[in-house]
């Protein structure tokens, strides 16, 4: 029995065009997800901790400014360093496209580094498990942005699911009339489900007070895994990857997936074995339960008040001393 490939996708990564200037849907989806979705959602929680809103503001420049930089210098220098080295001008121009969820994800975690010792000076940690939750909505949304664009796509295959890229110049020199892999939809819905359990791990077990590093690990080994799994049947993006492949097994995009996993494990394991830390409850949760102002600070106080006694139990002889001293 022979099964059809029958999905032929020849949608236009154009959405409209005035004059010169081009409308693409990559470039839509990307602003939405980046400069919308994601800012709109991790308002939400700072509303929720009441944290200070000068941390939002600047939080949100460092995050699109080291994603953006992160995202390009990983595609050059990851990819092909050796052009890029002989032709640095080329670099900047990235409207030519060549982006690196790698190299973006460095550069985030750079950008908080500089960012919790400049702004909050918090463990990095506390920016981290916040800023994780919609980070898989967004990287979704790039990934559907590959696929309006026919791009990212794996190897032939006779799935009933397989895509035939008529736009696509690399799928035409396949030479071959199944379709592939439409490994941009696989990774886009390993994201949402990723999305999903960071969602449900803040808004629901309340971890990023709870348990510190359990939503940014579950993020790392969520989205890499996926990743290292999806790259073994994606067609790989330089022809010298192909070598790799043969020598060691794995990718470039496998490769630099390897070390994210390790932390993103790491960080689970440290959160889940460690005791929950006691937290106050929220006035945001209270309210949204329906309890009333003054309702909200009774329980409050009362909350306070009984955890006090085992907050000063808990400090150590050093810290006591140290407090005494003080007094």
């Amino acid at each position: 029995m022979t099964i059809l490939n029958a999905i032929d996708w020849n949608v236009s990564p154009i959405i409209f065009g005035l004059g010169p200037i081009q409308v693409r849907w990559y470039g839509v989806l990307f602003a939405v997800g980046l400069l919308v979705l994601g800012p709109w959602i991790e308002w939400k929680i700072w509303k929720r901790e009441e944290l200070p809103e000068p941390w939002y503001e600047k939080l949100w420049w460092t995050v699109l400014i080291s994603t953006i930089i992160g995202a390009r210098l990983g595609h050059c220098f990851f990819y092909a360093p050796m052009y890029y080295l002989a032709h640095p001008i080329e670099i900047f121009k990235i409207w030519e496209g060549g982006l690196a969820s790698h190299g973006g994800t460095v550069g985030i975690i750079i950008g908080i580094w500089i960012y919790s010792a400049k702004v909050t000076h918090k463990s990095m940690l506390f920016t981290l498990d916040r800023l994780a939750v919609p980070v898989g909505l967004v990287a979704a949304m790039i990934r559907m942005g590959n696929l309006m664009n026919s791009e990212i796509f794996g190897e032939p295959t006779t799935l009933p699911w397989a895509f035939r890229f008529l736009r696509s110049p690399e799928y035409q020199a396949l030479g071959t009339n199944l379709g592939v892999h439409p490994t941009a939809i696989y990774e886009a819905l390993c994201y949402l489900l990723v999305f999903a359990i960071c969602l449900w791990l803040y808004w629901k077990r309340d971890a990023a007070r709870k348990r510190p590093g359990l939503i940014v690990g579950t993020f790392l080994l969520g989205i890499f895994l996926a990743r290292l799994i999806i790259e073994s049947v994606k067609l790989v993006q330089e022809p010298w990857e192909l070598k790799m492949v043969r020598a060691i097994g794995i990718n470039q995009g496998q490769l630099l997936s390897i070390p994210f996993i390790v932390i993103g494990a790491w960080l689970v394991i440290r959160a889940l074995k460690q005791k929950p830390t006691y937290v106050e409850p929220l006035a945001y949760d209270l309210k949204r339960k329906g309890y009333s102002p003054e309702e909200i600070e009774t329980v409050r106080k009362k909350a306070h008040a009984l955890h006090a006694p085992q907050k000063q139990q808990q400090l150590t002889d050093a810290q006591k001393a140290a407090r005494n001293n003080y007094k």
